[in-house]
């Protein structure tokens, strides 16, 4: 840490990459959006865009790391306020979920009059849930058991059982996945 600073917070300097990683979500949009109403070089302001977007991606976290762990910047303060962000950004992400499910249900049990008071509205084709969806659910919790299991063999320090997940691990993704959407297409 910087021996002249008298607190223990970082202060960014001054970055360009903000501003980067807008321009390529913009040349992105506006790239898509120009492919997909087939305009002459949409597909190459999409790739440029997308590319954009990867370098700042790339660079902006290069210059965090190189903060933190060469410069020292990122002192038991800082660290504890990251996470904290963290946290309120999977809290937002929680809300906003909940949010999009409520109106979901609030629009299934009392339909608006403007969508003629049915749920789902006429025209839109819904999936049967003991379909695609049912089949989704196992595979979706044998799968997050398997990598469960995987784990904590590896915290153990249970290399054969953390080999017996992996391999069921790969059982579930190949196998599993691959012959059942196989077999329900098929």
């Amino acid at each position: 840490m910087i021996e002249s600073q008298r607190h223990s917070y970082h202060l960014v300097d001054p970055s360009p990459w903000p501003i980067s990683g807008s321009l390529g979500a913009l040349a992105t949009t506006v790239g898509g959006v120009m492919y997909m109403h087939p305009f002459q070089g949409g597909a190459t302001l999409l790739s440029l865009g997308l590319i954009f977007i990867l370098y700042t991606m790339f660079v902006w976290w290069r210059d965090v790391l190189r903060e933190s762990t060469l410069e020292g910047h990122h002192t038991e303060v800082v660290q504890l306020r990251l996470r904290y962000g963290f946290i309120l950004f999977i809290v937002s992400e929680v809300m906003f979920l909940f949010a999009f499910f409520w109106a979901s249900s609030h629009s299934s049990l009392a339909p608006a009059v403007e969508i003629g008071g049915i749920w789902p509205p006429k025209g839109i084709w819904v999936l049967d849930p003991w379909e695609i969806p049912f089949l989704n659910t196992p595979i979706l919790l044998s799968s997050g058991a398997a990598v469960t299991w995987a784990h904590h063999a590896i915290l153990a320090g249970k290399e054969q059982q953390a080999v017996y997940a992996g391999s069921s691990i790969h059982w579930l993704s190949r196998n599993g996945i691959l012959s059942s959407t196989l077999h329900y297409f098929g």
